[in-house]
Order: structure tokens, then sequence, then C-alpha cells
């Protein structure tokens, strides 16, 4: 029989790229993209993967209530956040495993299997985020988009027709947010596109999130972050044909 495993991630990118990968165990993935639509699942699952951040709740908060109906069940959560203070209380509510977004479909399925003991464990990297100045970054880099997704180029197409499709809207919610001084608000919808634009290998818009996450206050920063953005949505066309 194939695992049963349950998805829960609200970032629809994200969670095409990881259902995807994780269906090659073999598994079959239920998605859910809230706290609310995780719990109305009544299947019982061997393995859960949960998104540390949700629109109405936390995984560790969903993990309370999925663990007092199936107390036995791993649950490996993940996070475009790297902080290790966040991994500390992860682990501490009960988490078994914790990993950072983005990560290619290789190491998702190691993680997965390690917990299924279905592969040997083995030390999990970080697909790469780009710390350099993002003006000095390629827009796409296919490479990096291709090693995501275990060389599957109609899986990068896929993802990336979805990626700019979001990216307009993520914008405008970041942008409104900071007008607001909502910086919570602004935040959450950078922590997505961090891990969706490293999925897709749009390294130029995942340096731009990253810079802006660290410094929301700064009119710099946030002009670097519109003009990636706008460089992106722009190149849309092209980077389909690579």
């Amino acid at each position: 029989m194939k695992l049963r495993l349950l998805l829960v991630e609200d970032d629809s990118v994200s969670c095409s790229f990881m259902a995807a990968a994780l269906q090659a165990l073999p598994a079959e993935v239920d998605t859910a993209a809230s706290l609310r639509t995780a719990l109305a699942h009544e299947s019982v699952y061997d393995l859960w993967l949960l998104d540390a951040n949700l629109p109405d709740g936390s995984g560790t908060d969903l993990l309370a209530d999925l663990r007092a109906r199936f107390p036995a069940t791993p649950a490996l959560a993940h996070t475009a956040d790297d902080s290790p203070a966040l991994h500390a209380q992860l682990l501490a509510a009960g988490f078994d495993l914790v990993l950072v977004k983005p990560l290619t479909a290789v190491q998702l399925r190691q993680a997965a299997g390690q917990l299924l003991g279905i592969e040997p464990s083995h030390e999990l990297h970080r697909a790469g985020e780009a710390d350099d100045s993002s003006s000095a970054l390629p827009l796409w880099d296919q490479a990096v988009a291709l090693a995501a997704l275990n060389g599957n180029q109609e899986h990068v197409a896929t993802l990336r027709r979805m990626f700019l499709e979001e990216l307009a809207r993520q914008y405008d919610e970041i942008r409104d947010a900071l007008q607001a001084g909502n910086l919570e608000a602004a935040k959450k919808v950078l922590h997505q596109l961090k891990a969706s634009s490293g999925f897709v290998g749009a390294m130029r818009m995942n340096a731009a999130a990253a810079g802006l996450e660290k410094s929301l206050s700064d009119a710099g920063t946030l002009a670097d972050f519109s003009i990636a953005v706008r460089d992106t949505q722009s190149s849309g066309n092209e980077s389909e044909s690579l």
C-alpha cells in the first residue's frame, strides 16, 4: 500500500512543488491550505508535513490538535524562517524535524523517508537562497529550479507560471501592508515569497524579498524590491521558453 501523507501549506506554488516531490516516494499526498481544512481530513496518515505559519493559526497549534487524535504520527515542520529560536520552539512543541524552504525535491524526500523509516538518514542542505545583492543576480536560474524539481522541466514551467500569476497579488499585499504600517502582514507574505521564488529559481526576486524582510522600513530596500518585481514580471514570457 502507498504511504499516505498530509501536507499543509498555504502558498500554492510551494504546495504544488512539495506534493509533486513527495508523490515520487511513492506516496498519496492530501493537501490543505489552513488549519481548519487540515483538521477536516479524517484519514489516518503516516506523516504530517505542516507549515509553521498558517492563515488561521500556527503549525504548533495544528500539531497539538492532530496529536490529540493520533499521538504516534510523526510530524515534520517546514518554514522559510531560518531562526534557530523558532526551530527550537518547533522541536520543543513536538515536531520531529524542521526543514527550511526553499529546498530540493531530493532533500524533502530524504527528510520524509527519514521519519518514515524508508530511506537512510542524510544531512540536509538548504537550497540556495541568494545572499548577494539582488541587483547582481540573474532574474532566473534554470539550474536552481531544475535541481529543486529533480530535473523535471515540465514541473518547472508549470510552477513558474503559477509563481508569476501570484506575484502581482503578493506585491500588492506587501505594499498595502507597509503603507498601513502592518509590518507583520508584510512579513507573512514575504515569508511565502522567499520560499516560492527559491523553488522556481527566481534568484533576484528571492534576494530582494529576503532583503526587504530584514529592512521593512528602508525606502531604498523597498525600491529595490519593487524593481525586482517589475523585472521578474516583464521577463515572464522569456523565462517560460528556457
